[in-house]
């Protein structure tokens, strides 16, 4: 590289000039440059003190270009040109090493993000980037390159691989059920609050009639945005929640929330790995399908003997 290039001007002051030179109007050349006319102005008479000649001939009417200003002008506008153009290119170009998934907010911090560190390690230099949505990906319109669904694993015009099944049973604090009010048998739950997620109405009401309780009214109930608060609410004692022991792993074993009942019920719903039928799948992606799958399948070895499965006698979603 020539040691000349720490002989030019101000950067800013080349741009001033040449935005100047175009307009050849203080006042809209300053808007274009989000200055002030007066700053403008300034960065200009700087650059004519450095070069030691005058660039502009200033009027009332406006600007005119000096014959040192006409020859400077073409070049510099060239030269901006070509910096903005190699700019564009290089960011504008698609990462080949970044992608995005998207996924339900409880599922992506409560699942997703804690095994995150083991991709990372596994493959440092692919950046994933996690996008929360309730509703399906619109692949089209949206900058996505994959995402993990809970439901059937069947979806018009996606590819879809079966992670591992929903599972719900009731969860609590523990101090809930030493305050006078044990959790002995599900029929207990008469006696509680019951904790309900705005996006999940059916959770309870499936567990219930699995559990051949339909017709249980209790104490009281609340209502909750997200499954996330409703977590928050239950380790709190606000009442017993319904969930998927894996989205309160952490919790049950370091006793801030206990499973009061043995009883679980494996849905007929599970989580996906979803992308479209119609895209090429870049290799980052193809990496990070191996390792997410290869992760659920891992984390279902690992869990312990099974406990009691409720039937879904005739419940479904």
């Amino acid at each position: 590289m020539s040691d000349n290039i720490g002989k030019l001007p101000p950067l800013n002051a080349l741009r001033a000039f040449a935005v100047a030179g175009r307009h050849l109007n203080l006042s809209s050349a300053a808007k274009d440059l989000f200055v002030t006319p007066s700053a403008l102005s300034h960065q200009i008479r700087s650059l004519e003190e450095h070069l030691g000649q005058k660039l502009f001939n200033r009027s009332r009417s406006g600007l005119t270009l000096t014959r040192a200003g006409q020859a400077l002008l073409p070049a510099m506008a060239g030269a901006f040109e070509q910096m903005t153009a190699a700019i564009s290119e290089l960011t504008d170009k698609p990462r080949p090493n970044v992608l995005t998934v998207s996924m339900l907010s409880t599922f992506a911090m409560r699942w997703f993000i804690p095994r995150l560190f083991r991709f990372k390690e596994q493959h440092p230099d692919i950046e994933v980037r996690i996008s929360t949505s309730i509703t399906l990906v619109d692949f089209d319109r949206e900058d996505v390159d994959c995402a993990i669904r809970s439901g059937q694993g069947s979806w018009m015009g996606m590819h879809a691989i079966r992670l591992f099944a929903e599972r719900f049973t009731p969860v609590c604090s523990p101090a809930l059920t030493s305050a006078g009010m044990p959790l002995a048998s599900p029929q207990d739950l008469a006696r509680h609050t019951l904790l309900h997620a705005k996006l999940r109405p059916d959770d309870w009401r499936i567990w219930l009639k699995a559990a051949r309780l339909e017709a249980l009214s209790p104490a009281h109930e609340q209502t909750f945005e997200t499954r996330n608060f409703v977590i928050a609410a239950a380790i709190r004692g606000l009442g017993v929640a319904m969930m998927d022991p894996v989205l309160v792993d952490e919790e049950l074993k370091d006793g801030r929330l206990i499973q009061p009942f043995p009883q679980t019920l494996a849905t007929e719903s599970a989580y996906y790995y979803v992308w479209p039928d119609k895209q090429d799948e870049k290799p980052a992606v193809a990496i990070f399908r191996q390792w997410l799958v290869a992760e659920a399948n891992e984390m279902q070895h690992e869990l312990s003997t099974p406990s009691p499965a409720l039937s879904l006698s005739g419940a479904s979603r």
